[in-house]
């Protein structure tokens, strides 16, 4: 196996230029896309049920993560074999025909299609990640990934504002055109500023490897989403995890045995990339959780006297989240000019401790706003530094030429975690019921509490994981060359 390398970008040019920055901008705005989309289509689910007339309205969102799931490891694979930007201009495609076949579908499982192949889209956070490593010059690349990464939550603050009208004016259906309209604004930008990566990894597809390990997260995934409405000792819900665990194990003991599958294990097995792995699942998952839980204590009425909420509507609720894109923006800047001279390994330690403390304070003191937004503003800073240092970190663990399969992993952990963590909590909650009116059920304040320290325990763990990076140095390419500890990359 090759050593864990750190490559530098192949741009000749030395720092900022206009291209480089609009090729920023449009590789930002496609991740904005997928940072607000799942935001928006949440937002209609009702509409949307009520349209189709169906009680299936869990696959809008299960379908999207189904084939992210599923297509992560696979483009990843393929782009380290055909090209980054090639594979990311192909996911780009497929998700506006996804986008469109859900604004035009005439039926509800045509629409469940739509948003399937609208899952192509979470495999461009990786390819952008990978794509700036290869093409950004090297002292802009810190820099980029991470306001890249961190201003994924910027978009958080208007997003609401928009759901609502584009809702109130028109229909479900303008929120997929606005994704297509967008989507298709960006991929000529993208063509016309982001050269194609001249890194390749020389292999063959393992179709075997991709069928199980495609099929094996899908398996856990539904079970997993549908657990909680099947039941948990249900047979159609351990047949799903249980068949789905199996096919995970085959892969990876195939994996082991081939001289060139989809993932190379033995990165897991001899180097950082499992910590990095875990690490970024469970600080996503953290994101996803408190992110899920907070329009849900916001928005409760302040007549029912539950020790929380403030009575607040959608739209009022995007002035209390606002602050999450806003701390997310700084912290993200900040990771960005701190890793230039530190090891993304420490500032993810920071990132991690930050939304640890604030998921407490959080738990803790939530009654009144001031204070809330306090809590908010500086989840949000630790949601910056940590979403700028993990694929800052990937860069600096595994060599080029299997950047996008490793990254592919890291995402694959990502989406998987966060999709469990708010089934794990809304399970608790179910238990911790205050009342219910009209259908809708209203948690005890000790729900909240508990479901905002299992967000600290999540960070807590995911931090476990970081602390142990900290004690790894990774020799790079450069290092020979060095003439500075600056020069240096460190995990």
């Amino acid at each position: 196996m090759t050593g864990l390398t750190s490559t530098p970008a192949t741009t000749t040019g030395p720092g900022w230029t206009p291209r480089l920055v609009l090729s920023l901008v449009s590789m930002a705005l496609v991740l904005e896309i997928i940072s607000i989309s799942s935001y928006m289509v949440a937002t209609a689910l009702k509409p949307i049920g009520e349209h189709f007339r169906t009680g299936q309205i869990a696959w809008v969102m299960t379908a999207w993560l189904l084939m992210a799931a599923i297509a992560c490891p696979v483009v990843g694979k393929l782009a380290d074999i055909y090209g980054k930007r090639r594979m990311f201009l192909i996911s780009l495609g497929v998700s506006v025909v996804g986008a469109a076949l859900s604004a035009m579908a005439p039926t509800f499982w045509v629409f469940i299609v739509g948003r399937a192949l609208f899952g192509c889209l979470i495999t461009c956070m990786f390819l952008a990640y990978s794509l700036m490593r290869d093409v950004f010059p090297p002292r802009t690349l810190a820099l980029s990934v991470s306001v890249t990464a961190a201003g994924m939550g910027l978009m958080s603050i208007p997003s609401p504002f928009l759901t609502g009208m584009l809702l109130d004016l028109w229909s479900f259906r303008s929120i997929f055109w606005f994704f297509v309209v967008v989507l298709v604004v960006c991929a000529p930008l993208v063509v016309m500023t982001t050269p194609e990566s001249p890194v390749r990894t020389p292999a063959r597809v393992d179709v075997l490897g991709a069928a199980l390990l495609g099929t094996g997260l899908a398996s856990v995934l539904v079970g997993v989403s549908f657990g909680p409405t099947w039941g948990w000792i249900h047979t159609e819900t351990l047949g799903f995890l249980g068949g789905g665990t199996a096919l995970l194990a085959i892969w990876a003991v195939s994996s082991l045995r081939m001289s060139s599958p989809l993932i190379d294990l033995r990165f897991f097995r001899e180097g950082p990339m499992f910590r990095i792995t875990a690490a970024a699942g469970l600080g996503y998952g953290t994101i996803t959780l408190y992110t899920t839980v907070l329009p849900l204590m916001c928005m409760a009425p302040i007549s029912l006297g539950l020790g929380y909420g403030f009575g607040v509507d959608a739209r009022q609720f995007a002035i209390l989240q606002a602050p999450i894109g806003v701390g997310s923006l700084v912290g993200g800047l900040a990771a960005g000019r701190a890793i230039r001279s530190a090891r993304p390994a420490l500032t993810l330690v920071v990132g991690l401790s930050v939304m640890a403390s604030s998921s407490v304070l959080t738990a803790f003191a939530h009654s009144a706003k001031f204070p809330l937004v306090l809590w908010v503003l500086l989840f949000g800073i630790g949601m910056g530094i940590t979403t700028a240092s993990i694929p800052n970190l990937v860069i600096h663990s595994v060599p080029a030429d299997v950047q996008a399969s490793m990254s592919s992993m890291v995402q694959t952990s990502q989406t998987l975690i966060a999709s469990i963590f708010p089934v794990a909590a809304f399970t608790m909650l179910n238990s911790h019921v205050a009342t219910v009116i009209e259908g809708y059920a209203y948690y005890t304040d000790t729900g909240m509490v508990v479901a905002y320290l299992m967000c600290a325990g999540a960070s807590a763990a995911s931090l476990a994981v970081a602390v142990g990076l900290l004690r790894r140095r990774v020799h790079t390419a450069e290092d020979a060359n060095a003439t500075s500890p600056e020069a240096a990359a460190l995990v």
